[in-house]
């Protein structure tokens, strides 16, 4: 795993993918397409200088998987999570994920945040998967454009 400025042109194929899938999942809000979350936040706060982080799986060259660390407050929210298509159900994702909370460990945070969408189940499960705690009851059905929240404490760095 590679940790990559947010605007490094290796990037550019795994945030064009995960702007399609958001769109097809998602409906517009307001007119705006979910995608528009992608250019919320300046590439700067995914950088250490600002608390954040973005890790990326190569291969050959190309992203299979990745994701991001932003701080918000005195936590860090866990932000572009994604794999390519082709290689999902791999363990990928799970990769990623322990690799940002370990970078989040050694950059001194003992929370981690995220919300997710319900039409994401396979990421709620992810997330559960790996120790998360949901704000939400996992056993309810959400409605389908709801933001699902998960936190989780991280042990200190020995």
């Amino acid at each position: 795993m590679l940790q990559v400025a947010a605007d490094d042109p290796v990037l550019r194929p795994l945030l064009e993918d995960l702007a399609r899938e958001y769109d097809a999942r998602y409906a517009p809000t307001n007119g705006v397409p979910s995608s528009a979350e992608l250019t919320r936040y300046p590439p700067s706060v995914f950088t250490e200088a600002q608390g954040g982080a973005f890790l990326v799986v190569l291969e050959e060259g190309r992203p299979i998987a990745g994701g991001a660390l932003m701080r918000t407050g005195d936590a860090a929210e866990v932000k572009r999570m994604w794999t390519r298509q082709d290689r999902r159900r791999q363990g990928l994702a799970g990769v990623v994920l322990a690799g940002l909370e370990q970078r989040a460990r050694r950059m001194g945070y003992r929370r981690l945040v995220l919300s997710t969408g319900a039409a994401q189940p396979e990421a709620v499960a992810l997330y559960l998967r790996h120790g998360w705690t949901a704000a939400f009851d996992p056993a309810v059905p959400q409605p389908p454009d709801a933001y699902l929240r998960f936190a989780k404490d991280l042990p200190p760095v020995p």
